[in-house]
């Protein structure tokens, strides 16, 4: 350890011992001063701060442990060594309880004892004056981190509202059907998304999307995506009265497949889009990757997944995809799930899962309240992945 810059203050009315201690430690290398009592060395500590304190124990007016005490109550981060020609264990008890780095027995017969008592108290007191900064800047850190969370949790929260707001409203009717829907975001923001789509009195369009990660980035994806979507409703007239339902699936899956790689965004989402027909009360759909199936609940009759498949959305250019479609009858309920929901089921295997979600949905009568009921999502206090649903229900 270099030794130059550090300066030390001996304390001791045993002139011979004190000289000889002084001359030793400025030949090691240390700035040396030297009082012949406490009184005069307590005014050179105050004056000069030396880094560490060597003071005899034995001394008039002032002794060491009165030394001790003060420059303790003063400086608590000085080193200060206590010497003493008595080796009674009751002053060693005594100096230590004060606050003394070591305590040396005199006379020092080997004085590189006394330079390394020295040298081991102050790689204390740098250790302590250490670990002090760190702590402040470790405090000062977190209560920059803490300012920052809140500021995040703020912008979070805003962000939230805002995607909120553009979920359609729910419950929702056209007719004698009522859609309703929920999203759980893992986090603040979900990349799980429900939308409407609708240009005719004939029929009811939606969707449902699961955007591939968590968080921010993923609920900016589905920002763009209720704009995309509308506009592509829009500017190919998708959906309207008297229009090829089957068609127009493939060109809304088709023209968001080639936006989302064209944006480059990234994300890479799953979908499923489907289309009631309200005159003929029949479900015209299409899969674009997406798990698990959407569910079909029919007066006694057990749950069952709607076959479908399709490549995901944002991977593969110049893709399409198959349509399919099934009767609508009174009373029955279409639920469609992001695969957020399986991570809630208990078996380990998906298949396993998929089982046990089709046993719990038959049990239910369908229908928001029934859904949540059966599978107790409302006692989830932290859910693993994003879960969104969407409940399309006919009534009788």
């Amino acid at each position: 350890m270099p030794t130059g810059s550090r300066k030390l203050l001996i304390i001791d009315d045993d002139s011979i011992v004190r000289q000889s201690v002084v001359a030793y430690l400025e030949d090691s290398g240390f700035e040396v001063l030297e009082a012949d009592q406490g009184e005069q060395g307590l005014a050179l500590f105050y004056q000069q701060s030396p880094d560490a304190v060597l003071t005899d124990l034995r001394m008039p007016t002032k002794d060491g442990l009165q030394v001790l005490d003060e420059v303790h109550q003063s400086s608590p981060e000085t080193p200060v060594i206590v010497m003493s020609g008595v080796g009674v264990i009751g002053d060693v008890v005594r100096a230590l309880r004060l606050g003394a780095s070591d305590f040396l027995i005199k006379p020092l017969v080997d004085m590189e004892v006394l330079v390394h008592a020295v040298n081991k108290s102050l790689e204390r007191r740098d250790l302590l004056a250490q670990n002090q900064r760190y702590r402040e800047k470790l405090e000062s850190a977190n209560s920059e981190l803490k300012d920052h969370l809140r500021t995040l949790e703020r912008d979070q929260e805003a962000g939230r509202r805002v995607q909120q707001q553009l979920l359609p409203p729910t419950p929702f009717r056209r007719g004698q059907y009522c859609l309703e829907h929920r999203v759980i975001p893992s986090l603040f923001l979900s990349g799980d998304f429900i939308d409407l789509a609708f240009r005719s009195e004939r029929y009811l369009s939606f969707y449902l999307t699961d955007v591939a990660g968590h968080g921010a980035s993923s609920a900016f994806a589905t920002i763009w995506l209720k704009h995309a979507a509308a506009e592509i409703v829009r500017d190919w007239s998708l959906f309207a009265e008297g229009s090829k339902v089957d068609e127009h699936l493939n060109r809304w899956l088709f023209e968001i497949n080639r936006q989302l790689l064209e944006t480059r965004l990234g994300s890479h989402m799953t979908c499923f889009v489907g289309v009631v027909d309200l005159e003929q009360n029949r479900l015209h759909y299409s899969v674009a990757g997406h798990l698990p199936l959407p569910v079909l609940i029919q007066s006694e009759q057990p749950a069952q997944f709607l076959e479908g498949k399709g490549r995901p959305l944002g991977l593969f250019p110049n893709q399409e995809w198959p349509q399919f479609e099934v009767d609508f009858p009174p009373g029955a309920s279409l639920l469609v799930f992001s695969d957020g929901i399986l991570e809630v089921m208990p078996p380990k295997d998906l298949l396993e899962k998929e089982d046990f979600l089709l046993k719990l949905l038959s049990n239910s009568r369908g229908g928001m309240k029934h859904v949540c009921d059966a599978l107790h999502l409302d006692a989830i206090d932290e859910a693993p992945d994003d879960i969104a649903i969407l409940s399309i229900v006919r009534e009788s």
